[in-house]
């Protein structure tokens, strides 16, 4: 499977939260899966933590060779896709995700209710 994490599912798997249910610890190591993470979420964490809003130790591009995830450029695709998306979910970071992840066919690793009201497929982060 071709697996998205989310900006939240990617903390919690970095930070060995228990928010992260063990289907979706699972799906992470399954050596089946390919998993990705993308610039949106790269972005996102440091948008909050120029705020203040995220002490996050490290730098993403670390974060992605030390677990063999795979990075997900945005492409102008992905952005006209997540500018055309209904505006259940009006978080452009988590937009930005649900786009890529049905343009690109991943399933999306996510505990955001919201995103279920998008044609994404979806596999729940948490418990």
């Amino acid at each position: 499977m071709r697996l998205l994490l989310d900006t939240s599912a990617l903390l919690w798997w970095l930070g060995t939260s228990e928010k992260l249910g063990e289907q979706a610890r699972a799906a992470i190591v399954a050596p089946e899966n390919t998993i990705f993470v993308s610039a949106a979420s790269a972005w996102e964490v440091a948008v909050k933590r120029v705020e203040g809003r995220l002490d996050a130790e490290g730098e993403i591009e670390g974060w992605l060779e030390e677990n063999d995830f795979i990075e997900l450029p945005i492409s102008i695709a992905h952005a006209v896709e997540s500018a055309m998306l209904p505006f259940h979910h009006r978080d452009p970071f988590d937009r930005l995700l649900i786009a890529q992840s049905r343009l690109e066919r991943m399933a999306l690793l996510t505990s955001d209710a919201k995103i279920a009201k998008y044609e994404v497929e979806i596999l729940a982060a948490h418990q």
